[in-house]
């Protein structure tokens, strides 16, 4: 096995590949080569620069480290789509062809039987087989949903360069048989699915993440218990308590106040205790 080099690795991968016919398939795989080829010209890597693998549905692409990655991404999300609605508007309903692609950067090594062996290359794949990824190309109008690495985004989208708008990428975390795998997705999130986006978190504890009906009063803020809280009893069980320590409520008309305990000339006076089951007032 030679030793791991560094590389940038593209994967693109044909959408419902197996569902067609033999015919089909054949077509589909030189469209996929005629994109990729036109795409990476574009991006001025040239064929000294890169091995390619053969997958039947996808392609993968070992990119040499010193060719601008920034270029390839460029030519990703401008040339792809272009070529892809080219190809397309002149194809039947059944030779539709939509691509997922991964961008990716890391170290690579060939072993003896020409396969290309890796964890970071190990991880590409799996982004390319989320189902995240499957499901935003599926709500794609532009046939095409590209994804790239955490390094990817860290080294090149996130600084904004021209024709990589980097408030167009999306962080999200895609499950896999080798753990959870931070990416960026381009375009929308989709929802409905096993993987998910990194962006709002869960709800905050005590909160549900809804908000309150038109016209209804939103729940108070709990706060410190003051005084008076502490000093309220707790109703008890059996019925409705009324509770009126000090100060002159009315009911009707009728004086509520003083220190007295009973009813006299429609005036009740005192702490007043309605309802329960007996015990003192404070």
């Amino acid at each position: 096995m030679t030793d791991p080099v560094s590389r940038t690795i593209l994967l693109l991968d044909i959408e419902k590949y197996s569902d067609r016919d033999d015919v089909e398939q054949a077509y589909l795989r030189r469209m996929l080569y005629d994109i990729t080829d036109r795409t990476l010209e574009s991006a001025g890597i040239d064929e000294r620069l890169r091995l390619r693998a053969d997958r039947g549905d996808s392609v993968m692409e070992l990119i040499d480290a010193n060719a601008s990655v920034t270029a390839l991404l460029r030519a990703l999300l401008t040339e792809v789509p272009v070529q892809l609605r080219a190809v397309n508007r002149m194809a039947s309903s059944s030779a539709q062809i939509r691509l997922r692609g991964v961008v990716a950067t890391g170290y690579v090594a060939i072993d003896d039987h020409d396969g290309w062996v890796g964890s970071d290359l190990n991880h590409a794949c799996r982004l390319l087989d989320a189902q995240l990824l499957r499901a935003a190309l599926r709500e794609r109008a532009n046939d095409f949903a590209l994804c790239v690495s955490e390094g990817v985004h860290t080294g090149i989208v996130r600084h904004g360069h021209p024709g990589i708008p980097a408030e167009d990428f999306h962080p999200v975390t895609v499950d896999s048989k080798n753990g959870a795998l931070r990416a960026w997705l381009h375009g929308p999130v989709p929802h409905g699915t096993d993987d998910h986006s990194e962006k709002g978190g869960a709800p905050a504890p005590g909160d549900s993440g809804e908000s309150p009906a038109p016209g209804a009063e939103p729940p108070a803020s709990p706060g410190p218990a003051g005084p008076a809280s502490a000093a309220s009893p707790a109703a008890p069980p059996g019925g409705v308590v009324f509770q009126f320590n000090g100060g002159s409520p009315t009911f009707g008309g009728s004086l509520v106040g003083g220190d007295q305990h009973g009813v006299s000339g429609g005036q009740v006076t005192g702490d007043v205790h309605l309802g329960g089951s007996g015990g003192e007032s404070a």
